[in-house]
C-alpha cells in the first residue's frame, strides 16, 4: 500500500493568516458541521411543529402546515427517522408534536418511543394535519400552526433549517425576525476563497478543529457502515461493492452512497451535516476518509484535508443557496475531490483544476427531492470528482471559454452558483409540477 507524503504539509508559511479571517473560517465550520438525525427537511418540519407545540403548551386539535415548494419536494419521498418506515409531511409534523423534543433542534426526533409512533399513526388516520404550498417565499420556508379550541400557536422557519423567524401565540407576536440573535457566532461566507481556504487548512490549530472534524469522521463513518451492513433503499453502496470490487475508487463511491442509502431509508443514526444537508455532509467527508486510510496519512493530515473539503463545499453553496434545483451532491463531491487533491500534495492550481474539472463535467445535475436515488447521484458525483482529481494532478483540465469554465476559479464557482440559483429557478418550479399535483398536497396531509 503506497504512502503519499503531502507536499503542502511541510511548506513554510511566510505569511500568517489574518486573525479575523481565521476566526471567521473557524466559526463557519462550527456553525455548519453539526449533527442531524435523518433528512434535514422532514426534521425541520418536525422541529417547527415541536416548537409550536412547546409554545402552545397543550396538545392541539388540528395542525396547519404551510410550506415552500422545495420543502415539499424534499419531504415527499423520504422516510422520516424513528417513524417505523413512514414517509411524508404529515408524519414529520405529527411525530414532531407527539414525540419531538424542540430543545434538541435537528435531533428533535431522537427520543421518539414506540408509543409515540403508534399515536402518530392514529392521528394521521384522523386527518388532523393539513398543508398547503406557499409561493413567493424563500426556498426553505415552513410555518406550523397548531390550534386548540380558541387558542393557537404559530412558528415559522426560513432560510436555514433551525432559523426561527417568527413566533405567535393567540395573535401576539412573541418573536419576529431574530436573525442576528439566532446564531451564537457571526460568520461571513462571502469571504471564502479557494486560496484562503487552503491557507486556513495549512495554518489552523488542531485543537481548534479536531473536535468538530472527529465528530464528523465518527458519525458519518458509522452510518456508512450501517448502509453497507443492512438493506436500505436501493442498496446503491452494497451493489457497488458487489459489482465493482474493493478498489479505493469503489470504496470512496460506495461508502458515501451507503451512508445516503441508510439516511434516506429512515436510519435513526445521526450524521454531521454540511450546508444544511446530511447527504452533503456524507458526500464531503467519506471519500476523503477512505483515501486517508488507503494512503495511510496521519490523522492530522486527514483533519486538515476535511477542513478543505468542507469549506470548498460551503464556498460553492454560498452562491447556489440552501435549496434549489441544483443537486448538492455535486458541490459536496467537488469539496471531497479538492480535499483528496490537497491530501495528495496538490498545489493551489491543481486543487482549483479539480473543482473546475468536476463542475465542467457534472455541474447542474437536478435535485428532484430527497429519496433513495440520492445515493446514486452521490456515487456518480464522487466518481466524477475522483476523475477530476486524476486529471488535475496531471495538470490536465477543461479550459476557460469551454462552456461555463472561466479564466479564474472564483469566477467559475460564482458562475456555477448563478446557474444553480437563478438559471435553474424555472427548472425548480417544473420539477415540482412534475412531482406533485397541487391538489395532491391536500390529500397527502
Amino acid at each position: 500500500m503506497k504512502k503519499y507524503k503531502s507536499k503542502n504539509v511541510e511548506k513554510e508559511q511566510n505569511i500568517k493568516m489574518d486573525s479575523i479571517l481565521y476566526k471567521n473560517y473557524l466559526n463557519i465550520l462550527r456553525q455548519e458541521l453539526v449533527p442531524a438525525l435523518g433528512c434535514t427537511e422532514p426534521i425541520a418540519i418536525a422541529y417547527t411543529a415541536a416548537k409550536a407545540h412547546q409554545v402552545l403548551g397543550e396538545f392541539p386539535d388540528s395542525v396547519e402546515m404551510k410550506l415552500s415548494g422545495n420543502i415539499i419536494k424534499n419531504v415527499k419521498g423520504v422516510t422520516v427517522p424513528n417513524s417505523d418506515g413512514m414517509k411524508g409531511i404529515e408524519v414529520a409534523a405529527v411525530l414532531g408534536i407527539v414525540g419531538g423534543n424542540a430543545d434538541k433542534a435537528l435531533e428533535v426526533l431522537s427520543e421518539v418511543t414506540e408509543e409515540d409512533i403508534s399515536r402518530t399513526r392514529e392521528l394521521i388516520n384522523r386527518n388532523i394535519c393539513t398543508c398547503s404550498l406557499v409561493e413567493g417565499v424563500d426556498n426553505l420556508y415552513i410555518t406550523a400552526k397548531l390550534i386548540k379550541g380558541e387558542h393557537f400557536a404559530s412558528v415559522t422557519i426560513e432560510h436555514q433549517h433551525t432559523n426561527i423567524t417568527r413566533i405567535e401565540k393567540d395573535g401576539d407576536v412573541l418573536l419576529d425576525n431574530p436573525y442576528l440573535s439566532e446564531s451564537e457566532t457571526s460568520v461571513d461566507k462571502s469571504k471564502l476563497t479557494v486560496k484562503d481556504i487552503l491557507d486556513f487548512a495549512d495554518q489552523v490549530r488542531m485543537e481548534d478543529v479536531q473536535p468538530i472534524i472527529d465528530r464528523q469522521i465518527k458519525l458519518n463513518s458509522a452510518i456508512a457502515q450501517e448502509g453497507l451492513d443492512n438493506n436500505y433503499g436501493a442498496q446503491i453502496g452494497k451493489t457497488l461493492m458487489h459489482v465493482w470490487g474493493k478498489s479505493v475508487i469503489t470504496r470512496a463511491c460506495a461508502r458515501a452512497a451507503a451512508g445516503s442509502d441508510a439516511r434516506m431509508g429512515g436510519c435513526s443514526m445521526p450524521v454531521v451535516i454540511n450546508s444544511g444537508s446530511g447527504n452533503q455532509g456524507i458526500t464531503v467527508s467519506l471519500p476523503v476518509i477512505v483515501y486517508a486510510d488507503e494512503w495511510e496519512v496521519s490523522h492530522e493530515k486527514l483533519c486538515r484535508s476535511l477542513v478543505v473539503s468542507n469549506l470548498i463545499a460551503i464556498h460553492q453553496k454560498y452562491y447556489i443557496g440552501s435549496l434549489s434545483a441544483y443537486c448538492g451532491a455535486v458541490s459536496a463531491a467537488c469539496g471531497a475531490g479538492a480535499g483528496i487533491t490537497y491530501m495528495y500534495g496538490g498545489t493551489y492550481q491543481q486543487i482549483s483544476l479539480t473543482i473546475i474539472n468536476t463542475l465542467g463535467n457534472i455541474g447542474g445535475i437536478v435535485c428532484d427531492g430527497a429519496k433513495p436515488s440520492c445515493a446514486a447521484k452521490i456515487a456518480s458525483s464522487v466518481d466524477a470528482a475522483l476523475m477530476a482529481f486524476q486529471l488535475s494532478i496531471r495538470n490536465k483540465s477543461f479550459l476557460p471559454g469551454e462552456g461555463i469554465i472561466k479564466n479564474d476559479i472564483e469566477e467559475t464557482i460564482k458562475s456555477m452558483g448563478y446557474i444553480g440559483r437563478v438559471g435553474m429557478r424555472a427548472t425548480d418550479t417544473e420539477i415540482l409540477n412534475v412531482m406533485i399535483d397541487r391538489a395532491d398536497i391536500e390529500q397527502e396531509c
